[in-house]
């Protein structure tokens, strides 16, 4: 596997994201139906990564995006900041006064329990983010000027509007052209989609996207509906994926595009919405490295488990370049995350760390 990055002294950022950012508002033990308060946070699939390899990891990283220039759109950027990721790369729209023409996202998420799933209500409607059109963005400037080593983005940005698949596809071109890496997250969601062309329209704009991509992330359902795939012998209807249909699709996958070096996948089986079976499988030089299992994993709140997972990948293959290792620190940081509420992780390398080497959760005084 050879993925060539920057020396050091040649860039700004060891990563940055591109995506929407989102206030999400967790009514905590309640409901969202019943809620009475609720606790805030930032979130958002692409952005996520990003604050990962900030906090947990120790990489600069930067966000860009856009959002509306008032008090709630302010608050998103306090949480940034304490997030350590930069926002010198946020794009600040004027706001009209009530939202008619430019707002903020909100992203009002329940925690699961039990029999009970997640729930994650979207108001994202004519927000910023979704605005965003091609030429908004100096990408030269970011990837030739300042220089960055790795590029994130992913399906779901690529799905708010009729032109921020123009976005992603302007920015994935432009980071080649300065041989920065670029990992991209299919994260298929059919709502996004509905509207602006459905599936045809999802494989359309990320086959085009995925000729630019060095690390695909995604399961066997964001490789079916987003670039036509199909996992052999597989049934929707299943619960559990036929895992060697699975690594025949994946050669298949590489031979359309052989500019993919790494393809990475979590592998999760509900139990409840508390415990689930947790590890993940990266695909790299024709060989498949099959992440730490954790199976019975206690879940707190799952929201972002995924995005973790991609950081801890991204600084692995930054960091030792094995394809064994990125996975491990995906899967043990991606586990860390989903113990502790909200969409970014609380967890430090040291943690992650222990989880890899085998360590057990007592108490350490």
């Amino acid at each position: 596997m050879e993925l060539h990055l920057k020396e050091p002294g040649t860039y700004t950022y060891d990563m940055i994201s591109l995506g929407e950012i989102m206030l999400r508002l967790d009514p905590g033990d309640s409901r969202i139906k019943c809620a009475r308060s609720f606790r805030v946070w930032e979130g958002g699939g692409e952005y996520n990564v990003a604050r990962g390899l900030r906090r947990c990891f120790g990489m600069k990283t930067a966000a860009v995006t856009a959002l509306a220039d008032n008090e709630v759109g302010r608050l998103v950027e306090d949480f940034m900041l304490q997030g350590g990721v930069d926002t010198s790369l946020i794009q600040w729209r004027k706001y009209d006064g009530i939202g008619r023409t430019v707002r903020n996202g909100l992203n009002f998420t329940e925690r699961g329990y039990g029999v009970r799933g997640a729930v994650g209500v979207s108001d994202r409607g004519n927000t910023a983010a979704s605005q965003l059109k091609a030429g908004d963005i100096d990408w030269d400037y970011i990837f030739g000027t300042l220089g960055v080593r790795w590029l994130h983005t992913g399906g779901i940005f690529a799905a708010l509007s009729d032109t921020t698949a123009d976005v992603v596809i302007e920015a994935v071109k432009t980071a080649k052209k300065y041989g920065t890496i670029v990992s991209y997250d299919l994260n298929y969601r059919p709502s996004l989609w509905k509207d602006i062309g459905g599936k045809e329209k999802a494989q359309e704009v990320n086959r085009e996207i995925a000729e630019y991509i060095d690390v695909m992330i995604g399961n066997e359902e964001d490789f079916t509906a987003c670039l036509g795939f199909e996992v052999e012998g597989n049934d929707a209807n299943l619960k559990s994926l036929n895992i060697e249909g699975y690594y025949k699709m994946l050669g298949e996958v590489v031979k359309v595009y052989p500019n993919f070096k790494v393809i990475a996948t979590t592998l999760r089986t509900v139990k409840t919405a508390t415990v689930n079976d947790w590890s993940a499988i990266c695909y790299a030089d024709g060989k498949v490295y099959n992440g730490l299992s954790l199976p019975g994993l206690e879940i707190y709140d799952r929201v972002g488990g995924g995005d973790s997972f991609a950081s801890g990948l991204i600084y692995g293959l930054i960091t030792t370049g094995d394809p064994q290792k990125a996975v491990n620190y995906g899967v043990a940081h991606g586990a860390l995350a989903m113990t502790t509420p909200g969409d970014t992780s609380m967890a430090s390398l040291k943690e992650v760390e222990n989880i890899i080497g085998g360590a057990g959760a007592r108490v350490q005084r």
